[in-house]
This record gives C-alpha cells, structure tokens and sequence, in this order.
C-alpha cells in the first residue's frame, strides 16, 4: 500500500495530537507523570515524522542483476559498516571487509559469466563515466592485485540520478564488468532496468560479481540502513531498496562430485560440473563450495552407493571462520572393491546451533 506525502504528514500530526490528547484526560493528580508522557510522546511522535520525512526524500534503487537471488546468483559481500579496522555488515555479520563499500552480487563461477549475466541500471539517470577494455583476470596473488592498482573497480560505469524525484546527489557505480561487455557511454540517459553490460571479473575481483556502490553527495550510502544510519550495525533501518532482500549470511554456492580433490580456484572456474562420470576414475569425491562459515559450524557429509547403502559419513565442525570455503569427502576405486556403476547420492548439511542453514542433495551417474 502506498501513502502520499501529504497523508504521511497527516499521519504523523494526527499521532502527536492523539498522544496529547491521550495525556489530557489523565487526573491532575499525575500532572507531572502526564507533563513527562506527553513530552515522550511528542519526542517519539517527531522521530516518526522525521523518519516519514527521510523515506519520502530517499530515492529507491532495484537490483543491479537479472538473476533470482538464491537460485542463479547471491549476495556474497555487504558494505562495511564499521569505521575501526575491523569489519562488520549491517546484520552484525562478517560477510564484508575493512573499507567495503558496496553490495557484491556475486554468480556460481565464471562458465555463468561466459554464458552472460545482465548488469542492470538500479534506477533512471545520466551515464557519467564508462571504463571498458579491463581483461577478466580474477585476483588470485598479490601480484595480481598490484597489476590492478588505480583500476580496481575494473570495467564499471557511474550514474547520476539527478533527473529522477529526489534524485539530486545521488549516483550509483557499477564495477567489474566483463571485458567488452559495456553498452552505454557518456551521456547516454538510462532507464531503470536498462542493460549496462554483463557480469565479469574484471579489476580488483576474486570471484565473478558485479560491486553496486550508492552514493549521496559524495558519501557511500549502505542501501540495507539508508543515509540517516549511523556506524555499527545496531541501526534503526530505513532501507532505499525498490524490493526487500532477505539478509543470508551464509548459504551454498555450487556442490557436485569430482575425480580428485578440488580446488577453489577450480570452483570458480566452473569444472566439477559433471553429473555422468566413468567407472573407472581413480577416486569419486562429493564437493561443497559454501560462504559465509563461522568457527564452531557444524558440517556432515553422507555418501550413498546405487544399492542407498550409506558408505561414507563424515561429521565435523569448522575450526576457523571463512567468507568462502570448500569441503570435500569421497572414496578410493580400489581395484579389489572397484566403484559400483549406478546412480550414486550425495548429501551434506551445515548446521548452527539448532538450526540447518545449508542442505543440499547431489546425484551422479557412474557409468
């Protein structure tokens, strides 16, 4: 439901003359108590204005991707909202870093980031600044992130949104977009949802994504809070999302099986994402690639053979904390016991305290 300005004024004058009224009708007898209610509730009864007032002035901006979070893509990376050198997002977690200063849209791995994921304009405006020509080069060395030092943002593009209401101040910036990919140039009006490019790996980026940073006058802005928020992440939250995003701190990014152990490197290159493998590989190995673990999180491991016997079970619990982590377990083809041929099942499951925040299932045919 909506709400005009006009009626959000009304709303909140209607608030104040209701609590005054409220504390009128109290006996002289409780002056001073009714003197200090009516005080607080003109105090709370102005912070509603003021917040109303705040909402009215933010803009909104969409989702800079088209993917469906949760299934094709996920928000990896938050904002830092800690000004000391540690690093905490606005849901007191640490999926972020010192000096993070937008929100990654991360996808599983860069076989999705050949095939083209759209960057999307959050919101109408003018394009400033374009970059294009960056190569897609995930960091992977120090060496690597020297390479990139004055290009971190890769091949990105800046926005302003002065045309749209309340619209003045605020821009938006759009970086690591994949090498050749990007469609607008300077001047160029945009419309919410227009194409910018597609998703890469370009300039300061470990993993395939595209970085959203929202300013106002000059100032980065956490969507998820809003402008009035201060550090920390025990904030009144005012988001300036067109939509409301779910706040998943940890979830899976790929899972299969594989013929030896996998790396991460690996995993985001996109290899493992066999579902038909021969009998004869020297080992069968079920993979997880997961974010957002925390020290003490519970991991289990079930492997089944094409008969449902459970061959394998392995229980442990993370013994240091990882915004991105792998884990595999698997069996050896002895020649003496060689792998069934068959459909073999996989399951594995994260748990914190009472509650499983991953689980996911897997099948492959051995043949």
């Amino acid at each position: 439901m909506r709400i005009s300005t006009a009626k959000k004024y009304a709303i909140a004058f209607c608030l104040t003359l209701g609590l005054t009224v409220l504390v009128s009708c109290w006996s002289p007898d409780v002056t001073q108590t009714a003197e200090s209610s009516l005080q607080q509730a003109q105090t709370m009864a102005q912070g509603i204005t003021q917040q109303l007032i705040t909402q009215t002035q933010n803009p909104s901006f969409a989702q800079p991707i088209d993917c469906k979070l949760g299934q094709d893509c996920f928000i990896l990376l938050y904002p830092d909202r800690d000004p000391s050198p540690n690093a905490v997002d606005f849901g007191c977690g640490r999926q972020t870093y010192d000096g993070h200063k937008g929100t990654d849209f991360a996808i599983p791995d860069e076989q999705a980031m050949a095939r083209g994921v759209p960057v999307l304009a959050a919101q109408a405006g003018k394009v400033l600044r374009v970059r294009d020509g960056i190569v897609d080069k995930r960091i992977e060395t120090e060496a690597d992130q020297k390479a990139v030092e004055g290009k971190e943002c890769g091949n990105g593009i800046v926005i302003d949104h002065s045309s749209i209401p309340n619209g003045t101040g605020w821009e938006t910036q759009y970086c690591h977009l994949r090498q050749g990919s990007v469609q607008v140039k300077p001047g160029d009006k945009v419309e919410k949802g227009t194409v910018l490019g597609v998703v890469g790996a370009s300039g300061l980026a470990s993993f395939p994504h595209v970085h959203l940073t929202i300013n106002y006058q000059g100032k980065v802005i956490d969507p998820f809070v809003g402008p009035a928020a201060t550090a920390g992440c025990n904030v009144t939250r005012n988001p300036i999302w067109e939509q409301s995003f779910a706040y998943i701190p940890t979830g899976l990014i790929r899972a299969g099986f594989a013929d030896q152990p996998p790396t991460m490197n690996e995993l985001w290159q996109g290899k493992f994402n066999q579902t038909i493998l021969p009998q004869n590989i020297p080992a069968l190995l079920f993979w997880v690639q997961v974010y957002g673990v925390l020290t003490g999180d519970k991991m289990i491991f079930n492997l089944y053979d094409p008969q449902g016997q459970k061959v394998l079970n392995n229980e442990n619990f993370a013994n240091e904390s990882s915004k991105t982590w792998i884990g595999y377990v698997g069996k050896k083809n002895d020649p003496q016991q060689p792998l069934t041929p068959g459909t073999w099942k996989a399951e594995y499951q994260l748990i914190r305290g009472d509650r499983t925040l991953v689980k996911v299932e897997r099948q492959l045919q051995l043949e």
